[in-house]
This record gives structure tokens, C-alpha cells and sequence, in this order.
């Protein structure tokens, strides 16, 4: 009986940290993804300079967290501030026309 203790402790203790792991592709056609040509403020770049260069935002998104991001939204990107300095510029989706039903 002792041979098998450790054996059995084995297989349970296999049996309870096995999972099973699965997860889903998101395959985004290349001619989906967005223009590389569209120009979007650049990291580091100032508010003041955002500002000079693409004009006034569409809608200025009140800063959240610490420290304050806050995010303005032009047509067809995104700006994210960490204060007063760009940290990413994103492009927003824009759904395909030819693929409405």
C-alpha cells in the first residue's frame, strides 16, 4: 500500500492542474485595417501642438485615473494623454462599406 500513495497523490494532484486552454483568432483583412497614410499626433508631442497642427478635436474626453489620461477624438483617430503629452495616437474602426448588408 505505501508504493501506491505516492503514485495516486501523483495522478490527483495531475488531474487537478491539468486545463484545457483555448482561445479565439481575429483575422483583420489587410485591406481592413486602416490607411498607414493617415497622419496622427505623435508620442511626445504637446497638447498646444495637437492643437496648431490638426485643430480643435470633435470631442475632448475628460481625464480618469492617476496619472490623468484623458482622450480627444478627431475624425478618424484618437488621442490619449498622459496630462499634457501625447502617449498614443489611434485610428478609430471604420466599418467597411462594401461589406453592409
Amino acid at each position: 500500500m505505501k508504493h501506491y500513495l505516492p503514485f495516486t497523490a501523483l495522478l490527483y494532484f495531475g488531474a487537478l492542474t491539468s486545463t484545457c486552454v483555448q482561445a479565439d483568432v481575429l483575422r483583420i483583412p489587410l485591406s481592413q485595417q486602416g490607411s498607414a497614410s493617415i497622419k496622427m499626433p505623435a508620442h511626445g508631442d504637446q497638447q498646444a501642438q495637437v492643437v496648431k497642427q490638426f485643430g480643435e478635436p470633435k470631442v475632448r474626453h475628460s481625464s480618469v485615473g492617476q496619472p490623468p489620461i484623458s482622450r480627444w477624438d478627431y475624425p478618424g483617430f484618437s488621442v490619449y494623454f498622459e496630462q499634457n503629452t501625447v502617449v498614443n495616437s489611434v485610428q478609430t474602426h471604420q466599418p467597411n462599406s462594401s461589406s453592409a448588408p
